[in-house]
This record gives structure tokens, sequence and C-alpha cells, in this order.
């Protein structure tokens, strides 16, 4: 693992709202708007831009959490800004904050925990807890 970024460093990544992002369940749709599930999602990846560079060949990164206060509404067609913060590495602990942002308006922020392992000990514990 290369420990190549310093607190504050950031990263963005622009998601397109579409309707493959709305609050649908298996009772159906609840409203045509971004759901806080998706934008769970846009933020993690947002964040794992960073472990894509740190990462060496044989590791990957694994989500630890992903903390979302859902502030705002966005709609279908809108251009939603992430902006990642790299936080703190501990060990091979990433912490990330992000906001997610529609113009000026944040719609989201919170923050995201990535661990990044060797891939062998991933391969090894997921085949264990089968």
């Amino acid at each position: 693992m290369k420990n190549i970024f310093h607190k504050g460093d950031t990263k963005t990544f622009i998601h397109k709202v579409t309707p493959a992002d709305t609050a649908t369940f298996e009772s159906g749709t609840v409203h045509e708007l971004y759901s806080t599930f998706a934008l769970g999602r846009d933020a993690e990846w947002c964040t794992r831009l960073f472990v894509l560079e740190m990462k060496d060949d044989d590791e990957e990164g694994i989500g630890t959490f992903v903390n979302i206060q859902h502030i705002a509404p966005a709609f279908i067609g809108n251009d939603i800004t992430f902006i990642g913060t790299y936080e703190e590495l501990s060990g091979n602990h990433l912490i990330c904050s992000f906001k997610a942002k529609n113009g000026d308006r944040i719609i989201a922020k919170g923050s995201t925990g990535q661990k990044i392992l060797k891939k062998e000990k991933l391969r090894s514990l997921f085949n264990s807890l089968q």
C-alpha cells in the first residue's frame, strides 16, 4: 500500500441522477428523488478513488462503514458533485469525509471507511465464512 495522500486532499466525482437511483423498494417507488442508498453507493465510490491509487496490485479495498446525512432532495437529471476528502490513515484503515452538492446546494454529507487488505487475505476470510 502506498501512503501518497495527506489530510485535506480531495477527489471529485460527478453523478447524473437517473431513474435507477430513486427510492424504489419491493413495495414500489416511494418517490422519484435521489435515494439515500444510491447516495451511499456514490459517496463510497468517490472516496474509493483514493484507494485505487493507494493499493498495490495484490491488494483490494473493502468498505467498513458509510455514514450519510441526507439533507436535501435531488431530482432525476441533476448532476451531483461528490467531493471526497482524505481525513486519516490508521494502519490500513482509510477514513474520508464527503459532501454531495447540486450546484451550490449541499444535499448530503458524511464519512466512509475502507480497509486495504491483501487479496489473498480477503479470499481466505470470505472462504472461511461460507
